[in-house]
C-alpha cells in the first residue's frame, strides 16, 4: 500500500489517502510519488500530494492530519507533527518542533506538561507509570 498526505496551500496535512502499490506502478519512492499523483489527480480534485511513508521509511516520519510539510528536511523534505506550544522552536535537523527549555540530561525520564510550560519527571511506581510534577 502507498501513503499519499493532501496538503492545503500552508503545507497543513488536510487528509491522508491509502491506494493500491498497482497504482503507483509498484515503483519504489521517489519514483513511486509523481506516478501516485497524477493517479490521485484523475479522480479527484486537483490537490497538492506528497507521498508518506507508514513505517517511516522516508520523509522523517509518517504524515498525520494537522502536521506539516517542509521542504528542508531530509533528502525529499520531511513531516513534522503539530505544534503543541506557541512557544515551541522550529527545529529543520529534526524536523520537529521542540520545547523551550532542552530535555534534561542528568539520566532520568522526562516528558513537556503543556499546562507547566516545562519537563516533568516521570517516576515508574510498580507495574504502573505515574507522571510526577
Amino acid at each position: 500500500m502507498a501513503h499519499f498526505a493532501k496538503l492545503d496551500e500552508n503545507n497543513i496535512v488536510l487528509e491522508v489517502i491509502v491506494i493500491s502499490n498497482d497504482d503507483i506502478q509498484n515503483l519504489p519512492f521517489p519514483q513511486s510519488e509523481a506516478v501516485g499523483v497524477a493517479f490521485l489527480n484523475s479522480f479527484l480534485p486537483a490537490a497538492t500530494w506528497k507521498q508518506t511513508s507508514y513505517n517511516n521509511n522516508f520523509r522523517i516520519r509518517y504524515a498525520v492530519i494537522g502536521g506539516t510539510f517542509h521542504a528542508e528536511c531530509g533528502e525529499h523534505g520531511g513531516f513534522a507533527y503539530p505544534k503543541q506550544a506557541d512557544n515551541f522552536i522550529w527545529d529543520a535537523p529534526t524536523c520537529s518542533w521542540i520545547p523551550p527549555v532542552p530535555y534534561p540530561t542528568d539520566g532520568y525520564d522526562y516528558y513537556w506538561n503543556l499546562d507547566l510550560n516545562r519537563w516533568v519527571p516521570i517516576q515508574v511506581v510498580g507495574p504502573q507509570t505515574t507522571y510526577i510534577g
